[in-house]
């Protein structure tokens, strides 16, 4: 690999983190991670600084200087329960102005290439029928923050289409892996605690994408030729259902799995009247993506398989229990 120095928005977060220890694991590659009010521990050679926050104002002019490769995963993220009386304005502010913020100055600065970490949720909400997105489809996003990344996406691929800056666009599915937090968290607190869960009659079929597959992806759209001004799908590239999940998670975690098979349309019902219907579509729809374009433009193929990451993904678990 050549040499390159880059800038990596979203250090503080769950998958900027691990994407600049990737970055500065490798040989050559110099890594700027600027943070906004947080104190990281950033490996040896990473050069952090503080900004202001993600907006349409911030001077990133000094910043960019000699950077070759801007990743840009900071964004406002998705909430299940956003209490904003305007929630999409709210999300534009960050997610469509800020990143265009940050992307003219990088075109003016001379950076080669642009990575938006983008999301799945700018394809729709789910698959039916076994149909799975692809990376080319027709968006369709529904939510204030699908439909913010989504307006990203079209504003950046205009910004390029009048400059000489190369973009590439990655929408990861879920993003799982050591340390991570949310829903998935909950599961393995569960589980733990051999709790019965509802979740042994659910035939859906989700895709996931393991942290070190997604950053295995980035590395590569740094270098790859072929990855230039390209929309990819991220995932693990084997898709599971809930109840699999769950099993498959609870023997990593040297756990039974203690799941009753609960009809998932009665469970459904009773989300919808608790409000709940988002979660319940999380949990009980499927959600399927093909990444076949990566392997064929890019040679891709994720580096770390589904059971392998989860192992990863539950040891953590464990030790952060004991330590």
């Amino acid at each position: 690999m050549s040499s390159k120095t880059f800038l990596v928005t979203g250090g503080s977060g769950f998958v900027g983190r691990a994407l600049i220890d990737r970055l500065a694991s490798i040989s050559d590659f110099t890594v700027i991670a600027p943070i906004r009010n947080v104190v990281e521990s950033f490996p040896t050679g990473v050069r952090s600084l503080s900004f202001s926050g993600l907006d349409a104002d911030f001077d990133w002019r000094d910043t960019l200087i000699g950077v070759n490769v801007v990743v840009h995963s900071a964004a406002r993220v998705h909430v299940m329960n956003d209490v904003s009386t305007d929630p999409l304005a709210e999300f534009r502010k960050v997610n469509v102005d800020g990143t265009l913020n940050l992307a003219r100055q990088s075109a003016a600065a001379g950076v080669r290439r642009f990575i938006y970490i983008s999301s799945i949720k700018v394809n729709g909400e789910g698959t039916t029928g076994g149909k799975t997105y692809a990376a080319d489809d027709t968006p369709a996003p529904v939510d204030p923050y699908g439909i913010s990344k989504l307006e990203a996406e079209i504003a950046l691929q205009a910004l390029v289409a009048s400059t000489g800056m190369e973009l590439v666009i990655i929408r990861p599915a879920l993003v799982y892996g050591p340390g991570v937090k949310a829903n998935f968290l909950s599961m393995m607190r569960w589980l733990y605690r051999g709790v019965p869960l509802p979740f042994g009659a659910i035939h859906n079929q989700r895709s996931l994408v393991a942290l070190d597959n997604l950053v295995d992806l980035v590395v590569t759209c740094s270098e790859h030729p072929a990855a230039a001004n390209q929309v990819f799908l991220a995932s693990d590239g084997q898709d599971v259902s809930t109840t699999e999940l769950l099993r498959k998670l609870a023997a990593s975690l040297g756990k039974p799995a203690r799941l009753l098979p609960v009809p998932a349309g009665l469970m459904i019902a009773a989300a919808t009247l608790l409000g709940r219907r988002a979660l319940a579509d999380r949990i009980f729809g499927s959600l399927q993506v093909d990444i076949s374009k990566n392997r064929q433009l890019l040679g891709w193929k994720p580096p770390v398989t589904l059971d392998q990451a989860l192992a990863l993904t539950a040891q953590h678990f464990l030790d952060s229990r004991t330590s």
